[in-house]
């Protein structure tokens, strides 16, 4: 059989020629890196992928195929998807299709044959590029203008594509089989807890779910007022994709709620109410993307390893006064996670569900509904 050529383009003027892997056609956006040795799935589904083009940084991509019950939202929201190496045969009993057959499916363009090492490498020195991966175009100085012309994901609301349209409510656990030191809770008071969706993955849902909270989810838009219409016991803000300052409902609605109930964030939902309590944030030079990112838990002095996908995040030199920082990533000593001194808030920057991932920060979903019952944890030393 015949291969199809692809070509990745960046806006500095780098083009590489591979082979097309996916679905043809042309897509352009932010070109990041993940350092994950699985879970392609799980991240093509992340709606926090909207704008831009992924890069798995391990070279081997596709050999345990596709198993829908491991998708994490309804579709694949990447942009593209560029890769060393395609397996052409999924070793999994559970798989129901090839990762290429489903990238098809799923409309996705992507690219294998390209070094992925020197574009990581590329990346890590000049930063989150803009490109293009097309399998329609060969025409060098035309792909290079076409990824200078690429949307980035700077300034805009990309939530408004990718949450719902109206509430739902979301009934589903873990199965039996999750690990038991992170067993749900048995008995006891269940918590009504509405869900902000910026773009949710549903292991988040299901992991609330699993911590005891009765979930009804809400679009990212949803008025202050129309929460609280609902009684909730708290509010969680999920994760999502794009420029948190540019998600202006989700601010507005944030800082009429906040002092009135608990408040859980993750990743876009921390960037949000950081800002909304004083914070600002900016764009990083490649961002966090990867299931293998230390991060130090300032209240319990322990280190775990996490599932994070930004490339956003906040100043910690604009933290106010009333802001204690609770979280700090390792590599870089970037802001993970803070907390509100005295109102019943606290957020961090990466992925307690970690999916894909490891389960190091589960435990965050149970500190939730602690915060619900009142109890906070007091930081080492105090």
């Amino acid at each position: 059989m015949t291969r199809k050529e692809a070509y990745l383009a960046l806006e500095n003027g780098t083009v590489l020629k591979g082979w097309s892997a996916g679905a043809d056609g042309e897509r352009g956006g932010d070109l990041v890196f993940n350092t994950a040795m699985t879970g392609y799935q799980e991240i093509l589904t992340d709606p926090s992928y909207v704008g831009q083009v992924v890069i798995m940084t391990y070279p081997l991509m596709g050999n345990y195929g596709i198993a829908e019950e491991d998708s994490e939202s309804g579709k694949a929201w990447a942009e593209a998807f560029v890769m060393r190496e395609m397996s052409a045969i999924p070793s999994n009993f559970r798989a129901t299709m090839s990762l290429s057959d489903w990238l098809k499916k799923q409309k996705v363009v992507a690219i294998e044959g390209v070094d992925t090492r020197q574009l990581t490498k590329l990346v890590r020195t000049e930063g989150s590029l803009r490109c293009i991966v097309s399998t329609t175009d060969s025409n060098r100085d035309s792909l290079v203008n076409k990824a200078k012309n690429a949307p980035a994901t700077d300034n805009r609301d990309l939530t408004v594509g990718v949450t719902c349209k109206s509430p739902y409510r979301w009934t589903d656990a873990y199965e039996a089989s999750y690990p038991n030191f992170l067993a749900g809770v048995n008995g006891g008071k269940r918590y009504r807890c509405v869900a902000y969706d910026f773009g949710a993955k549903r292991n988040i849902l299901r992991s609330l779910v699993h911590c005891g909270f009765d979930v009804t989810v809400v679009p990212g838009n949803t008025k202050a007022s129309d929460v609280l219409g609902m009684d909730p016991d708290c509010i969680f803000l999920s994760n999502g994709p794009g420029d948190p300052a540019a998600v202006k409902p989700a601010i507005e609605a944030m800082d009429a709620l906040v002092g009135k109930k608990p408040i859980f964030g993750i990743c876009l939902g921390h960037q949000i109410l950081s800002i909304v309590l004083g914070a600002k944030t900016s764009k990083m030079k490649y961002g966090h993307h990867g299931a293998n990112h230390p991060v130090r838990d300032m209240l319990t002095g322990k280190v775990e390893i996490t599932s994070q996908n930004h490339s956003y995040a906040v100043d910690p030199k604009t933290l106010p006064s009333h802001l204690e920082l609770t979280h700090v990533n390792l590599n870089d000593l970037s802001v993970e996670g803070m907390r509100h001194k005295k109102a019943p808030v606290f957020s961090v920057q990466y992925h307690p569900e970690a999916a894909p991932g490891p389960l190091d920060s589960a435990h965050l979903f149970h500190r939730f509904r602690d915060l619900c019952e009142g109890r906070t944890l007091v930081a080492v030393g105090r």
